[in-house]
């Protein structure tokens, strides 16, 4: 199915409701039917991580198989039910069928005192444990006596799952767009990544060229991005050219905000950091920060030290509804995932002619009249039309000559357009026009050829 312009705001809000009640995890049946959905609209080839393979410093867990959790009190009446919010069980939670005493419950309980009303989300992957979630006004009611805990649940050999899909362009060189998904039942923090890189996915495909490759991935969070690299890092240390982890791109923020790499020396970082100038009021910029975060500190790690970013709107842990059941469809916004998908791709579109370009006629200047490009009668009036449309063939002949000048497949365009004192969108149409007389080119890092 194609994801059309003029249908998102249905499509992504119909694919939003199946996506958000069902039980994930980072791996089970969960994960896989969520993927499974997104595989009806975007052509994700799936591939599993063994339980028990060492992952660097990792090793792949078992597959959580969850069915229902419920606590109960002393009277029998029922306190949480997953079946009625699938946050109401600590992810992970071991199968469990006991009575205690709400003396000992209490440490296998979780709320949040500032936020009475919210379910909090809570994990334990790597460490067995078992426990509920529960409003902290639900908490405060709770009673001494008996508690009837049953969790069932049951651990199997499986794997992680990791998803992934790729629209091939002019150059071998890839731009990765990654999200994870295995947290149920939260919107800003969960689904809008996965979601806007399904609009971006439909939005690459329909352009008419593509110069560079876009790589699609998602996967659970840490994890499933640490068995992406263990299978794939030679492949990215060669034909990455950069990369984005994309979540929390809806809710109310207005700005979307980029976080750098560890370097801040990527293709992206530059592009990123010029339009934070350029655009100030669509983008905000961030240092990379390894206590905070999700997929992108792996990336960055200094083992691997890939050129991956992360792009959000309403930024993880700095939102009340941050891992907790307020975080619903209402206070993301399905308008705020459209208006994401927009911007990222307008940016995307922008790299496409960040990076460097050949100058295919460099010996002297080329004869730019028999193109058209140059008045051949070179007289004041030639020039001046009007005093607006002298100063705009002027100052595109000069960005012309500045692109011809210095695209010698060792500067990118992003550094000519410093020189010439504009932004990288004013030069589209000078290299559009260049690519199309057939005197630059935009080069492939990896061999310096052409990739016209």
């Amino acid at each position: 199915m194609e994801l059309l312009k003029d249908n998102r705001l249905y499509f992504l809000d119909k694919l939003f409701d199946r996506l958000f009640p069902i039980t994930r995890s980072i791996t089970g049946k969960g994960i896989e039917e969520s993927l499974a959905i997104i595989s009806e609209y975007m052509p994700l080839s799936i591939e599993k991580i063994d339980t028990g393979t060492q992952v660097f410093d990792w090793v792949v867990p078992p597959e959580w198989h969850f069915k229902r959790a419920i606590l109960k009190n002393s009277e029998g009446e029922v306190v949480v039910d997953s079946d009625v919010n699938n946050l109401h069980v600590v992810n992970y939670s071991e199968p469990v069928d006991k009575m205690l005493d709400l003396e000992d419950l209490q440490s296998h309980l979780h709320s949040i005192a500032s936020l009475p009303d919210a379910i909090p989300y809570v994990t334990s992957y790597y460490q067995r444990n078992w426990g509920f979630c529960i409003s902290q006004k639900v908490r405060d009611t709770l009673k001494p006596g008996k508690y009837h805990a049953w969790v069932d649940s049951a651990f199997v050999d499986g794997g992680v799952p990791i998803a992934q899909c790729v629209l091939e362009g002019e150059s071998t060189k890839e731009i990765l767009l990654t999200s994870y998904l295995c947290h149920p039942s939260l919107a800003n923090n969960e689904l809008s990544g996965p979601l806007v890189l399904l609009g971006l996915y439909h939005a690459i495909k329909s352009w008419p060229r593509r110069r560079y490759t876009y790589r699609f991935l998602i996967n659970p969070e840490t994890i499933g991005s640490l068995c992406f690299l263990h299978r794939y890092h030679k492949h990215l240390e060669e034909k990455l050219a950069c990369g984005f982890v994309l979540t929390c791109l809806g809710g109310p923020e207005k700005k979307l905000s980029y976080q750098q790499t560890r370097n801040n020396n990527s293709l992206g970082d530059a592009l990123l950091n010029n339009l934070t100038i350029s655009s100030p009021k669509q983008w905000d910029i961030r240092e990379f920060d390894p206590t905070d975060g999700s997929d992108e500190r792996q990336y960055n790690a200094p083992g691997f030290q890939l050129p991956i970013g992360q792009i959000a709107r309403t930024i993880y842990s700095k939102y009340d509804a941050y891992h907790n059941s307020l975080d619903t469809k209402e206070f993301m916004g399905i308008e705020s995932l459209v208006e994401s998908i927009d911007q990222i791709e307008t940016m995307l579109k922008d790299i496409e002619i960040s990076g460097k370009f050949i100058n295919l006629c460099p010996y002297g200047e080329p004869q730019l009249g028999k193109r058209g490009l140059y008045p051949n009668i070179n007289a004041p009036e030639k020039w001046k039309f009007s005093s607006d449309q002298a100063f705009d063939q002027r100052t595109t002949l000069n960005r012309l000559l500045y692109i011809l000048n210095y695209s010698d497949g060792q500067i990118n365009m992003l550094d000519i357009a410093k020189k010439c004192n504009c932004t990288i969108q004013e030069m589209r149409p000078i290299i559009a026009l260049l690519e199309e007389h057939r005197i630059l080119a935009a080069t492939d890092d990896n061999d310096n050829k052409s990739m016209a």
